[in-house]
């Protein structure tokens, strides 16, 4: 049941991610280049889904290190939307929706349906595996479409210095997977 159940995490995790880095290119096509407000609306969406997958594992997690992990989560990315915001004030920028980020949305509300349906050591795998998945579907569209996109110097440097923190998240998330397979593994 075990390993049913690590399975069916790890192909949701892994089409998820597949989904993400689709979903930018996708609305590339369909759009064209992105403006900077449609390129800060991706960005603050970007953050604001996994502050929900963090307040989810807070809320579902008896791990400590799942729950630290989530801790990080919601600050880290707060602190960029801060950021953000702050400087799309000061550039007079309004966030754009897009088909980006409606989509990001639309299956944001997917994977936390799938994460509220799980507990325990289940939800805990399928919550790491999913932080495994979006950090790394977030730092290719960050670095392969946002950053080539975005037109404003400020802008661009706000989404260049965020780069290495989302890889020190997928790090971060990447160790505690580490702990779950060896557990699984005994």
């Amino acid at each position: 049941m075990r390993k049913i159940q690590n399975a069916t995490a790890w192909i949701a995790g892994a089409l998820f991610s597949v989904f993400l880095l689709q979903v930018p290119a996708q609305a590339q096509k369909a759009t064209g280049k992105l403006s900077d407000p449609e390129v800060a609306s991706v960005a603050v969406t970007a953050n604001l889904i996994d502050i929900d997958y963090a307040k989810i594992a807070k809320e579902r997690s008896k791990n400590a290190e799942v729950i630290k992990f989530a801790d990080m989560m919601a600050k880290d990315h707060q602190s960029v939307i801060d950021q953000a915001v702050a400087l799309a004030g000061k550039l007079k920028i309004t966030p754009k929706d897009n088909a980006t980020t409606k989509k990001l949305l639309a299956d944001a509300e997917k994977t936390k349906t799938i994460l509220r349906a799980k507990s325990g050591a289940a939800f805990d795998k399928a919550y790491i595996d999913n932080e495994v998945a979006y950090h790394k579907a977030v730092i290719s569209t960050v670095k392969d479409v946002l950053i080539p996109e975005t037109e404003n110097a400020e802008l661009k440097k706000l989404l260049q210095d965020a780069a290495p923190i989302f890889q020190a998240h997928l790090e971060h998330a990447q160790m505690v997977q580490k702990q779950f397979r060896s557990i699984s593994k005994k």
